[in-house]
């Protein structure tokens, strides 16, 4: 059951951070207009596309990006206004203790931290699906992929090989497809292209060659060792081929995972650990940092109430200094360890999560000293 109390502090909590959100969107919004007008205008983007397509997956996209930093600001800013105006004193005064004057902090940051949960993994891929379209299509000029002599392992045997590739059509070209078992090739495939057909989910291959290379039990008069190897080769006009390569595969790395669901990034990560990708890291990076940065609302609320809750001299303005440099740290640290993570220097979920916990001390050792 919720006191005066709770709600009191509940409603100057959530009222002021949505507020303060909504205020920097709309200062972004302002800004990104400004740096893409002539884009918009250049190419006849249609007015319902930039604002549903765009700005609507913007809000939420950004809007949750920022929500960790700005609750902490939120926090600062409205419990100093209320140690500077003397109702921490008279709340304690009146025999609340500060451990319970604590619940309506943490009661609003759990909902906050609830909602930003449920957007990390369910709502916000989809809309960065629907930005990152929109991207493509009238800003990146339909992106294409401009790798050349690519090498990527699709199974745990086979080695995929494409010279170069086109994402407007989903179209490869000068293929070839290599099976090496025991560090002896086994299969080799090559073709002109490779087409993808989106009705049957496969390749459709052009002038293709094969060799299938068996082994027979056999003695090789020449070595006296067994066993000896036939070829059979064939050629074929065309061929429906499935693989564990699609063109998703071809798109940049960020629609590839922010895209996804957090059953599908899961998935997705599975299948390119059986494929053996050099970009795993990347992958649970995004995964960790969906559920660390929800929880980053907790710790950065209870610092904010134990540096802002007592009324010192300098007033508001310090406290708020004092909130933007801790701040700023945090989001220092972030991108430190998150960049170690991606590196391979330490594992994904520690290097996420290593900001968080050196916060969590931070904001204990701020609880154990703050007013009683």
């Amino acid at each position: 059951m919720l006191k005066k109390l709770d709600r009191y502090i509940i409603k100057k909590f959530l009222s002021t951070f949505f507020f303060s959100i909504t205020l920097i969107l709309m200062i972004f919004i302002v800004f990104d207009i400004k740096d893409k007008l002539p884009t918009f205008s250049t190419n006849d983007i249609p007015f319902r596309e930039i604002v549903f397509d765009y700005y609507l997956m913007y809000i939420p996209y950004y809007g949750n990006m920022f929500s960790p930093l700005f609750i902490f600001i939120s926090v600062i800013f409205f419990t100093s206004k209320m140690a500077h105006q003397s109702e921490f004193i008279a709340i304690l005064c009146s025999g609340t203790s500060f451990k319970r004057i604590l619940r309506p902090y943490i009661i609003a940051a759990g909902f906050l931290s609830l909602s930003s949960l449920v957007f990390n993994h369910f709502v916000l891929p989809k809309a960065f699906k629907v930005k990152i379209g929109f991207e493509d299509k009238w800003i990146n000029k339909n992106y294409n992929n401009d790798e050349h002599n690519m090498h990527k392992k699709i199974g745990t045997n086979r080695v995929l090989y494409i010279e170069s590739y086109d994402n407007k059509i989903n179209t490869g070209y000068k293929m070839s497809l290599e099976d090496v078992v025991n560090n002896k090739q086994t299969y080799f495939l090559s073709a002109d292209n490779m087409k993808w057909d989106s009705l049957s989910s496969e390749w459709i291959l052009t002038n293709v060659k094969e060799r299938r290379i068996i082994a027979q039990d056999r003695l090789d008069t020449l070595t006296n060792t067994k066993p000896i190897y036939k070829q059979i080769n064939s050629y074929l006009p065309s061929k429906k081929v499935k693989l564990a390569f699609s063109p998703i595969d071809m798109w940049r790395d960020e629609s590839k995972i922010e895209t996804k669901t957090y059953f599908e990034l899961r998935e997705y990560i599975i299948r390119e650990k059986l494929k053996g990708s050099n970009r795993i890291e990347l992958y649970e990076v995004e995964q960790y940092k969906r559920s660390s940065f929800p929880f980053a609302t907790f710790i950065l609320t209870i610092i904010g109430v134990c540096v802002s809750s007592r009324k010192v001299r300098g007033g508001v303005g310090l406290q708020i200094a004092l909130g933007l440099f801790l701040s700023c740290i945090y989001i220092m640290l972030m991108y430190i360890f998150t960049t170690i993570a991606t590196t391979g220097f330490t594992s994904p979920f520690l290097g996420v999560w290593t900001p968080n916990i050196i916060f969590s001390f931070v904001a204990l050792y701020l609880y154990k000293t703050a007013q009683k």
